[in-house]
């Protein structure tokens, strides 16, 4: 599972308050299956997985709804950045997406 996969399935779980297969009485929704979205950057074509819950609430916040370009995907990890998210795992994310690293950490 890549690293941008992973973070899909944490904003999820926080969305709904609960992880998969834990019961919860803070629980707001339930899962749904996934749904396959592709983003389109200069290096190539990018294909996730997106969680969704039954009644089609949840919208990540790595890209927007129609958006299909590595502009949201750069928002997304600068976003991820300024939360607190190290370098390094913005770089293993961005490694294993193929998108082009341009940070100067070693």
């Amino acid at each position: 599972m890549s690293d941008l996969q992973e973070l899909l399935g944490l904003e999820f779980s926080q969305f709904l308050g609960t992880g998969p297969y834990e019961r919860s009485r803070d629980r707001t929704g339930y899962r749904n299956g996934y749904y396959r979205r592709e983003l389109f950057t200069r290096v190539g074509r990018l294909t996730l997985r997106v969680p969704r819950d039954r009644e089609g609430r949840f919208s990540t916040e790595i890209f927007e709804r129609y958006q299909r370009n590595e502009n949201a995907l750069v928002l997304a990890l600068q976003e991820s950045y300024l939360q607190g998210v190290s370098t390094r795992k913005v770089r293993k994310i961005t490694e294993k997406s193929k998108f082009p690293w341009t940070g100067r950490a070693g």
